[in-house]
């Protein structure tokens, strides 16, 4: 019989983190289906997943590296489970987190959840606490959920770790799109809401980690700016009658703001060395 919830680690050259991540999953009170999806990396990450001798967990390694976005479609097309989690190889869960929203998805009728999270440092130590779903506390329409999506952006929702949905609608909607890679998660998250409503809970489930090493450090402002904009107006083009245009004005006009921003953080440094 498959297990209920399926925990999918995408991991690349996850060496310094997996062994927290998989210690927070495997310490759920849960009937798992724990996968790790090694990106064929080449520092030991499969080596530390295998160390775990737990019958929960599945190790898998790519002959050759793929996209981020065929890793992840990989990673949730080779799990069992009905509900399915993504948590990347340098996040953690909280104690209970688990239990606690396999109790939310029980009613049929909730298509995605997610909760608030903590922000972590590379060490571990909480440098913020209780951030995301930002004025989505309770249960709320697909048109609620992905108009403060565009309008607030990725970073404000909350990271796949703090997430559940259900695999039936992952299929259903042909999975991630992995063209636009720093808004992915969002974008899944929008389209599998569709079916039916989104229920935000107020427990911090999961930390998301703010290091030098993870992919959105290592992605230019430029690129994640861009690659926001044309989700603002793609998922609008999917379905008109749930982002309304003030959505994708609103959204737009974060955007512009946060690049005039850097543009001005950019010129004071210049400046700075230049009378220097």
């Amino acid at each position: 019989m498959s297990a209920t919830i399926s925990i999918c680690v995408p991991a690349y050259n996850a060496v310094r983190t997996l062994e927290a991540t998989l210690h927070s999953i495997l310490e759920q009170d849960a009937d798992l289906d724990v996968l790790v999806l090694d990106n064929a990396t080449r520092d030991g990450t499969a080596d530390i997943a295998r160390s775990f001798d737990d019958p929960r967990l599945r190790v898998v390694r790519n002959d050759e590296v793929l996209s981020i976005g065929d890793n992840w479609n990989k990673a949730v097309a080779l799990s069992t489970g009905e509900l399915v989690k993504i948590v990347c190889a340098d996040d953690v869960l909280r104690p209970g987190s688990i239990e606690a929203q396999e109790k939310v998805m029980v009613d049929p009728t909730i298509a995605l959840t997610s909760a608030r999270f903590d922000v972590i440092d590379e060490a571990g130590e909480i440098r913020e606490s209780g951030l995301g779903i930002p004025g989505l506390e309770g249960l709320h329409t697909p048109r609620a959920l992905i108009g403060t999506i565009v309008r607030r952006g990725p970073a404000d929702f909350g990271p796949t770790a703090a997430a559940i949905f259900r695999r039936e609608h992952f299929d259903r909607v042909g999975g991630f799109r992995g063209d636009l890679v720093f808004p992915m998660d969002v974008d899944l998250f929008a389209r599998v809401a569709t079916f039916g409503m989104f229920f935000g809970m107020p427990e911090r489930v999961a930390a998301w980690r703010d290091s030098t090493f993870n992919l959105c450090s290592r992605t230019s402002s430029f690129s994640k700016l861009t690659d926001m904009m044309r989700f603002h107006h793609r998922i609008a083009r999917d379905y008109p009658d749930l982002v309304s245009f003030g959505d994708v004005i609103a959204g737009d006009a974060r955007l512009a703001r946060a690049a005039l921003e850097r543009v001005s953080v950019r010129s004071r440094g210049l400046l700075a060395v230049l009378r220097g």
